[in-house]
């Protein structure tokens, strides 16, 4: 079996993760896992297939059909992860939004040796004001040597330059 990962950008229309899906099965795939959505007006994205190794090329031709409607997709070989140890922790962090939040948290969680396994950002309007509302909220993989109670320190230490609210909790299912 092959496990690939399909990289997607386009203009976004219906259609177009139907498309995909019909290329995935017409390889014989098994559309494993996903995250697509409309960002910046197109459509973009990734998908984890799994396929006989066999069935990679009738992939590739299906993809190229797809990539005709507009809809570019690349695709890569997915890699054996190494084995997960260390805590996981969710994260949030919510503020008005300003250039440099994304910069200052992930640099301070790289000096730790944390591992972003999920990240996610968006805004929203704050309900008094109505100017802008960040949000970010990620999955954090901790080396074995750091603890939670660490991480909360070092984004308790700028989120006060940033001017943002910073919350931590164990990872449901860790």
């Amino acid at each position: 079996m092959s496990t690939l990962i399909l990289s997607v950008i386009g203009s976004d229309r219906p259609g177009l993760t139907q498309a995909l899906a019909s290329a995935v099965l017409s390889a014989g795939g098994n559309w494993l896992e996903s995250h697509l959505s409309q960002l910046g007006g197109l459509y973009v994205g990734s998908v984890l297939v799994e396929l006989d190794a066999e069935g990679v090329e009738t992939l590739r031709a299906a993809v190229r059909e797809v990539d005709a409607q507009g809809l570019e997709v690349r695709i890569a070989p997915a890699q054996e992860g190494p084995q997960l140890t260390g805590d996981a922790v969710r994260f949030s962090v919510v503020g008005q939004d300003q250039p440099g939040i994304v910069h200052q948290v992930t640099a301070a969680l790289s000096r730790l040796g944390a591992n972003i396994e999920a990240f996610e950002t968006r805004l929203s309007v704050e309900p008094h004001s109505g100017g802008p509302l960040f949000h970010m909220d990620a999955r954090l993989r901790l080396p074995s040597a750091l603890d939670a109670a660490a991480v909360q320190a070092a984004l308790e230490d700028i989120s006060g330059e940033i001017m943002v609210d910073i919350s931590l909790a164990p990872a449901a299912g860790d």
